[in-house]
């Protein structure tokens, strides 16, 4: 049996600093001249984009309502076997799921047996974090909380009081982030995206600068290491001559690893860019993912090539996979939140807008015949219906079994849906036979 760090960054509530704590201790370990491998709970595809941008290695996410836990195992013995270290951003709050743990931090935690660093707000607070950190260490015996990292710690005053806290719950306390306007996140588009002008490796730098001053790194490594078989998984050779399209560009890059490995082990695998190629790639599949529409409408509307290259495409039985932002760009029309309307490619009768926004948000499983098909729904835009009432499949429920009215629709071989489907598990063919089926 071998020996490598395996850490999980928890926190007590959203909002604590894990995702500003990962992206610097990502940093760090790569400053380090370690090969690092970045994990994150659930179906965040955003937060993988920034751990890519912190450590040079694309980010996998760990969901255990989009895939089985089996899977969930194999992602990570399989991505993490050539690494020196593997580290997983938690989401939300360490037990927070979708029903109960289901689907939480913990969880993840649980099934692969991941050491927990908690992230702890100290903003306003002292000794009242023993009982807070108790609790959290002694709540679920499944998992095993090794350490504490404090944020918005005032002085280092402030974090004596905090480790004799520790001291006392049982946590040993691993050092803390100070509070520092520089190493804050700004504010981003919809909650998501950093901003274009936002220097993301310098405020990576940074934050790596005060974690490495700050924080005891090298404990927190050993207490996180742990045998593991290092056995690595064989990847599965492309298995077509199939030739997948897939849009890639800063209109549309919301995608997860796995989803494009999958269709690489399905056909050869292109890129291209609706906002400046003119033409498609030939393809016997075409799939653009969700992104940023919204923020480059003049230049998607001015790509009239392509608009019409797509357009073609669809009516010619080309087929398609839309989610969310790509969707939107099948449309007639996209209108912008000041009300400004850009014509799309217009193979969906209907528009879609950006006013009167609002969040629409949650995991959802499409049920057709019998099977069943997982994802999750992230957006502020909504569909204007059109004169032509477009064909729709399955019935959509929510993570609490409830029915849920976000349509998946069909136009001759286009799929379209606000859904981000997961189909790294069941692979590409099973999962289009599946929502084929009408």
């Amino acid at each position: 049996m071998k020996q490598k760090p395996f850490i999980m960054i928890g926190a007590t509530s959203s909002g604590s600093g894990k995702t500003t704590f990962t992206l610097g201790l990502l940093r760090l370990l790569r400053n380090r001249g370690m090969k690092v491998q970045p994990f994150k709970c659930g179906p965040d595809y955003i937060d993988t984009k920034h751990h890519a941008m912190a450590v040079g290695e694309e980010s996998v996410n760990l969901d255990s309502y989009m895939a089985s836990a089996a899977h969930v195992r194999e992602l990570y013995a399989r991505y993490g076997a050539a690494s020196d270290v593997c580290v997983t951003e938690g989401v939300m709050g360490l037990f927070d799921g979708y029903d109960g743990m289901k689907g939480s931090s913990a969880e993840i935690a649980e099934l692969i047996g991941i050491p927990v660093v908690l992230v702890l707000n100290a903003k306003s607070t002292a000794y009242t974090v023993a009982p807070v950190l108790y609790g959290f260490k002694h709540f679920y015996p499944g998992i095993r909380v090794v350490g504490v990292v404090f944020n918005f710690v005032a002085s280092v005053a402030h974090y004596a009081y905090l480790q004799q806290a520790c001291v006392d719950a049982g946590v040993e306390a691993l050092g803390y982030i100070p509070k520092d306007e520089s190493i804050v996140i700004p504010s981003r588009h919809l909650g998501l995206s950093i901003d274009e002008t936002f220097c993301f490796d310098a405020f990576a730098d940074r934050v790596a600068e005060v974690i490495d001053k700050t924080v005891n790194v090298d404990r927190l490594l050993e207490l996180c290491t742990v045998e593991f078989s290092g056995e690595q998984t064989e990847g599965v050779i492309c298995s077509g001559n199939r030739k997948i399209a897939i849009a890639r560009d800063e209109a549309f890059n919301f995608m997860y690893r796995e989803n494009v490995e999958a269709l690489k082990r399905a056909g050869e695998v292109v890129f291209f860019s609706p906002l400046r190629d003119k033409r498609l790639p030939d393809a016997d599949l075409v799939y653009f993912p969700g992104g940023y529409p919204e923020l480059h409408l003049p230049e998607l509307a001015a790509n009239e090539g392509m608009r019409q290259a797509v357009r073609k495409y669809c009516e010619t039985g080309g087929r398609v996979l839309a989610e969310c932002g790509g969707m939107m760009y099948l449309c007639d029309t996209i209108t912008s939140d000041d009300g400004k309307v850009y014509p799309m490619a217009g193979v969906l009768k209907q528009g879609a807008t950006m006013e009167q926004m609002k969040l629409k948000l949650g995991y959802r499983e499409v049920r057709v015949n019998g099977q069943r098909i997982r994802g999750h729904e992230f957006h502020y835009s909504r569909i204007l219906s059109g004169h032509e009432k477009i064909p729709v499949i399955g019935t959509i429920y929510n993570a609490k079994d409830m029915v849920v009215d976000t349509p998946v629709y069909t136009y001759k071989n286009v799929l379209a849906s606000y859904i981000h489907f997961y189909w790294g598990e069941c692979g590409i063919d099973h999962f289009l036979m599946l929502m084929s089926q009408k």
